[in-house]
């Protein structure tokens, strides 16, 4: 029981502090300024959901799959880093009126689509090439039953903490108001650009460390 209750108390902090779920609620709102309440809180759900399947699939099999594709950390670094880029300029290009004259059935299909909650919601702003680095080698570490059963619970346990806190990120949006918020995108864009970059800049530099 010891064993158990170390390893699973020991990975969720380490999975909560890197996969920092509080750090991407400016993130959330900023990409769902546009939805309701409904759909922000489906968004939440899948992106906890698909965070989840991520991490259960690094634990297991993500120093096999890499492997196998001969995929580096600092490959999904860079990758990563090219993703939240790409989010961050859509961010900083945000027309809150560019909806307006679409069709009603395209309308309905943006509205029923949570394409955001895998990327870059799960994958890569909080399921990033950092907690699948951590989960490849905490594998590695830890390969007695209980402590496997001990990871994979702390794994959703975590998930679930990301669901109730992108959850909660609707009321930040009620008391900042549509102005409120379409500011805080223009800031939140210019601050994920940059986070993407360093993916990328720290995936160099690791690189021409290992040469």
């Amino acid at each position: 029981m010891d064993v158990f209750l170390n390893t699973f108390f020991v990975l969720l902090g380490a999975l909560f502090s890197v996969l920092n779920p509080i750090g991407a609620i400016p993130f959330f709102v900023g990409l769902t300024q546009d939805y309701n309440k409904a759909e922000r809180s489906r968004v939440s759900l899948m992106a906890a959901i698909n965070v989840c399947i991520i991490l259960i699939i690094s634990f297991f099999v993500g120093e096999y799959v890499l492997s196998f594709f001969g995929i580096t950390i600092s490959a999904l670094r860079i990758a990563g880093g090219i993703l939240i880029a790409s989010s961050g300029f859509g961010l900083l290009n945000a027309n809150p009126k560019k909806r307006k004259g679409i069709s009603k059935e395209v309308e309905e299909d943006l509205q029923s689509r949570t394409s955001i909650a895998l990327t870059p919601l799960a994958m890569p702003m909080l399921a990033g090439p950092g907690s699948i680095s951590l989960l490849i080698a905490f594998n590695q570490d830890h390969k007695t039953t209980p402590e496997i059963l001990s990871s994979t619970l702390s794994i959703f346990v975590v998930s679930l903490l990301i669901f109730l806190v992108l959850r909660s990120a609707h009321y930040l949006a009620k008391y900042l108001g549509a102005s409120g918020i379409v500011a805080i995108s223009r800031i939140v864009g210019f601050l994920t650009v940059a986070i993407g970059i360093q993916y990328i800049i720290s995936a160099v530099l690791s690189i021409i460390r290992g040469i």
